[in-house]
């Protein structure tokens, strides 16, 4: 397997070399400069942060094609629009079915999502495997060295399920189950819910699939707190951190998340794990 990575913060090898730039009429442009062998398995990778890298990852795959190379794979951890999965309101459209239609229209052999939002991804794509969080957060077990003791947080009724088989994979019998409510309208949220009455000084871990601003889990940090919560830490596949790091610094006292999205580097505040293929 030979990977073409498209994001410079997504490397897995034996890499392809090629060359990328933008037009003056703003059109990505890319020209594999590797001679290739027509039985060659290819990989591409991306971080999809904006919808120019879906462009990029078609672009790359027709090059590949007109090379010869019909075996074609494609590694995207974050799936774009993956939390607009449902109709909320009329007159919107089903993101996530649209941007599904665009990646099935380039024929990939298989295409590889790491800790779908919600089971509808998968659902859209053809030849679709799914990469659960699992191993990740065995990594930040690892890292805080105290994973016997922490309690893990399902922050709403959505992550539910996969945090059950999350602590059944990983011996954790300690969950704190929690909700929110959400005006589809305004986006606003209220107060979440943490269904227990007293975490008598327990270290938390609430893990997510993805965090965007951020506000929800601080919400949920007051609260946690509240119910006499010790150390706080958030751990999330997909950190797009849009308002900064800097917001979440009074309330956790450590943040992972992995090279999915996010393309910064290590803080005191932040570790990244990097996913493998």
């Amino acid at each position: 397997m030979k990977f073409l990575n498209l994001s410079d913060a997504l490397i897995l090898t034996p890499s392809i070399q090629f060359e990328a730039f933008i037009f003056n009429g703003g059109e990505p442009h890319i020209k594999i400069t590797e001679a290739l062998q027509t039985n060659d398995k290819i990989c591409i990778t991306v971080q999809a942060r904006s919808s120019n890298d879906i462009i990029k990852v078609l672009l790359a795959n027709d090059a590949l094609q007109r090379m010869g190379i019909s075996n074609v794979e494609l590694f995207i951890p974050y799936f774009p629009a993956a939390r607009q999965d449902r109709l909320m309101v009329t007159g919107e459209p089903l993101s996530v079915k649209v941007f599904a239609g665009l990646i099935n229209g380039a024929g990939f052999s298989k295409i590889t999502v790491f800790d779908p939002h919600s089971e509808v991804t998968p659902a859209l794509l053809d030849r679709c495997q799914t990469i659960q969080n699992h191993g990740f957060i065995s990594e930040v077990f690892d890292r805080l060295k105290t994973a016997h003791q922490l309690t893990i947080i399902a922050p709403d009724a959505g992550s539910a399920k996969k945090i059950h088989h999350l602590s059944a994979a990983l011996s954790c019998e300690r969950v704190v189950q929690c909700d929110k409510t959400r005006d589809i309208k305004t986006g606003h949220l209220s107060a979440p819910k943490v269904f227990a009455d007293d975490l008598n000084g327990a270290d938390c871990l609430i893990v997510d699939d993805i965090c965007d601003g951020g506000g929800t889990f601080i919400q949920l940090a007051a609260v946690l707190k509240q119910k006499n919560a010790g150390k706080l830490y958030l751990a999330v596949s997909h950190g797009i951190f849009s308002k900064g790091l800097e917001v979440f610094d009074t309330h956790f006292d450590q943040i992972f998340t992995t090279n999915s999205f996010y393309n910064g580097t290590f803080t005191d505040l932040l570790q990244i794990s990097k996913l493998t293929y």
